[in-house]
């Protein structure tokens, strides 16, 4: 068995490098020995992509991307359809599980300085797949075609309405009508189901392959290739394969068994994954008392709200929401600090790092409420707040005092 295993592999690798890749990207890929719970973030980020491709692929088969037919379509996939129900709610409850590792994942990349030289590029990136993620969503919350998937569209396309000179004609191409019609539903269903995941799937190879040319940082901040034996393997490295694999399943398990658990008995998440009027069709006459995002966009709609219109117009605002995500690309060229790690950055950056979680998280939740002069002035100091973090990072993090940083890492199950 082993020796036709053997010939086998030698025909595939005559042909394709099969056995080369893996050890590059697996085997022979060398990652600090001293990855802590915060790295399982990277690793859930591709199970749940793997699950949104796998049940959207499935929802597609009996979804009808048409205006008269498409919430009859979700109601027969989740009535009628064998484990249909199922299947929606894992891609549901996917979608938020997608943004919550993500934003783990992200802040983990704060926290540890993984945007830092040598890894520029790979911090780029991960921001082009969030931005993709998040033009997924938006057009994925349209599908269903409810009420608040109707409305919560109608507000988010009439913000592009809002830019100067260009915003109407911009809007009507959007929509591909005047107003948010079938049409709009099936290029929308286009876009979600195609573009965008082709996109999204050669981000993540990119991500990937930048990840395992400049390798992986660490709590450390310490670049483990400085260190080598006489073998040329780093000193303070492990093979990703087999010790993070098996690892790595941990994490995966136990992430199944809180998922698997929001599917089965929380699937609505308490009206924030599913709003209660979304169980209604899409009701051009009907406005829903409350219109507001899905929670993981709530953040930037606060902002949105909080802002000051100009003459009447929302232009301001979506120039602030704007500016919340384009910054975090300029974050590599922000930090002076001469450590990556928080661990041995000053007080100041730490407490500037717990500033911006407070005013995201507070963001968050001030989005999903209905706005009032106190939320909007909360909201207004929370925006501030969250740009100075960008804003004053070159100063704090040139000025303060940091701890010594040793020689080789610290720590690690696998020394």
């Amino acid at each position: 068995m082993n020796k036709l295993w053997q010939n086998m592999m030698g025909w595939v690798d005559a042909r394709f490098p099969a056995t080369e890749t893996f050890k590059y990207h697996m085997s022979e890929y060398y990652a600090p020995k001293n990855f802590n719970f915060w790295y399982f973030f990277g690793v859930l980020s591709m199970v749940v992509l793997v699950n949104q491709l796998l049940t959207g692929i499935w929802l597609t088969m009996d979804y009808n991307p048409t205006g008269d037919g498409a919430f009859a379509s979700v109601e027969y996939i989740m009535r009628d359809v064998d484990l249909g129900w199922l299947i929606r709610y894992l891609h549901s409850t996917g979608a938020s599980a997608f943004f919550v590792v993500v934003y783990l994942h992200m802040f983990r990349g704060m926290m540890y300085g993984s945007y830092r030289k040598p890894r520029e590029l790979l911090w780029l990136v991960g921001m082009a797949i969030y931005l993709c993620l998040m033009a997924e969503g938006f057009f994925g919350y349209l599908l269903p075609w409810g009420n608040m998937s109707f409305w919560g569209a109608q507000v988010i396309l009439n913000l592009v309405g809002a830019i100067p000179f260009i915003g109407d004609q911009l809007v009507t191409w959007v929509r591909g009508d005047f107003v948010i019609s079938g049409l709009t539903l099936n290029r929308f269903f286009a876009l979600h189901v195609v573009a965008i995941p082709l996109v999204l799937v050669a981000l993540v190879f990119l991500h990937v392959v930048a990840l395992h040319h400049v390798g992986s940082n660490n709590p450390d901040g310490i670049e483990i290739k400085k260190h080598k034996g006489a073998d040329g393997k780093p000193l303070d490295g492990i093979p990703f394969h087999p010790y993070y694999t098996v690892h790595d399943l941990v994490g995966i398990v136990v992430f199944l068994f809180v998922f698997l658990g929001v599917v089965f008995f929380w699937p609505d998440g308490g009206g924030h994954f599913l709003e209660a009027p979304n169980f209604e069709p899409a009701n051009p006459l009907k406005t829903p008392p409350h219109i507001a995002p899905v929670w993981y966009y709530t953040p930037f709609y606060a902002m949105l709200r909080a802002t000051p219109s100009m003459f009447g117009s929302a232009f301001p605002g979506v120039m602030v929401m704007g500016g919340a995500i384009a910054i975090l690309f300029v974050l590599p060229w922000l930090d002076r600090s001469p450590v990556k790690s928080m661990r041995y950055k000053g007080g100041w950056s730490k407490l500037w790092l717990g500033i911006f979680v407070v005013s995201f998280l507070g963001l968050g939740r001030l989005g999903m409420i209905e706005p009032s002069p106190t939320a909007t002035l909360v909201a207004r100091c929370l925006t501030v707040a969250y740009f100075l973090y960008f804003l004053l990072m070159p100063f704090y993090t040139s000025m303060e005092n940091v701890k010594p940083v040793p020689d080789r890492v610290t720590g690690g199950k696998h020394s």
